[in-house]
């Protein structure tokens, strides 16, 4: 191995599903251009399962850090915190990359004590005291967060592109209609994101109507209530409800024909995929968080205001995307990809 090549590369990127989605080409870029590097990534417990046979991946670092912030004082979760930092130490890595720009995901590339961390500049990272940890700052002019990631392991000096997003196979959860169907997952990050119940409905009645198709709604088993709410709200046998894990997440949308999605992770499950559909955008820029393949058409109203506030109420450039253009853009997509002819 060259000797100005690293041998041993630690990963972080913590969260959430979406953001570890778009990480997933930089780390393939990486395995491309150090392919005898040994690479570890250091992930939040919840979402190591979108690692599991990754090609690019080594060896994966799942973290309950959610459960050691709440539970600090207990010695079991101190004793494992302080086992998992003197692990990551004793893996001696010669570079550490932190995608998230996070205090504590910059004290988690830290407590490994590589002999480099790459982040990015001050200007591009949500908390700018993140910066204080990194030996090099990487400054980007790219607009979508893949771009940026790429951006990042360029300036380790990755420069053989590959743009992959490998996923596990996942299996079907929750139960399925025995017919073709439309996958739609209404929940979002936060309200502000997401689409009016009101507005399934009226989906689900065109898709019946004109190709006799099912939409599924689906959701994690915390999200049930929400998700049930909105099934009821459409007319008898329009909708179904899919409760699932991130794996059965993975393989609904595998079985799915074609997708209705938010800024939100199963849209970008999807995307990754190659499956096609419709992204719908409000307040969050579909130039840095939208689709990145070329199967999802991204609808956004004119005029939508930009804004990562974390409103609890659903965003007026949200409830401006109304049904019927949202199944026009839909069909336009299911017409590209020459599914069967719709039922008369």
């Amino acid at each position: 191995m060259d000797s100005t090549e690293p041998a041993n590369i630690l990963v972080v990127r913590l969260g959430a599903m979406g953001d570890v989605l778009h990480t997933l080409p930089a780390v393939a870029t990486l395995k491309h251009s150090f392919p005898r590097a040994h690479i570890t990534w250091a992930i939040e417990q919840q979402w190591a399962v979108l690692l599991r046979d990754n090609p690019s991946v080594d060896r994966v670092i799942p973290l309950d850090l959610r459960r050691w912030r709440r539970r600090w004082w207990r010695l079991e979760n101190w004793n494992e915190f302080v086992s998992t930092c003197r692990d990551l130490r004793t893996a001696r890595f010669d570079l550490a990359l932190d995608f998230q720009g996070l205090i504590k995901s910059a004290m988690v590339a830290t407590a490994a004590h590589p002999d480099r961390i790459l982040g990015f500049h001050q200007k591009l990272v949500r908390e700018r005291a993140a910066g204080l940890f990194y030996s090099d700052k990487v400054r980007s002019e790219a607009r979508h967060m893949v771009d940026l990631n790429l951006d990042l392991v360029a300036a380790a000096g990755a420069h053989h592109r590959c743009i992959a997003f490998p996923l596990p196979d996942g299996a079907p959860e929750g139960g399925l209609p025995s017919s073709d169907f439309v996958l739609a997952s209404p929940i979002a990050g936060w309200k502000a994101k997401q689409w009016p119940p009101a507005y399934y409905a009226q989906l689900a009645r065109r898709l019946r109507d004109r190709y006799g198709w099912p939409l599924v709604i689906n959701c994690s088993p915390a999200d049930r209530g929400e998700a049930e709410a909105i099934v009821k709200l459409a007319p008898p046998g329009c909708c179904a409800l899919n409760v699932t894990s991130i794996e059965g997440l993975i393989g609904v949308t595998r079985c799915a024909r074609a997708v209705v999605g938010l800024d939100s992770g199963p849209l970008h499950i999807a995307d990754a995929l190659g499956k096609p559909g419709v992204a719908l955008h409000g307040p969050t820029d579909p130039e840095r968080n939208g689709p990145y393949g070329d199967t999802i058409s991204v609808l956004r109203a004119p005029g939508a205001p930009t804004t990562h506030r974390r409103s609890k109420t659903i965003n007026p450039s949200m409830e401006a995307l109304a049904p019927d253009a949202v199944f026009e853009a839909l069909e336009a997509r299911i017409a590209q990809y020459s599914l069967p002819e719709p039922h008369r």
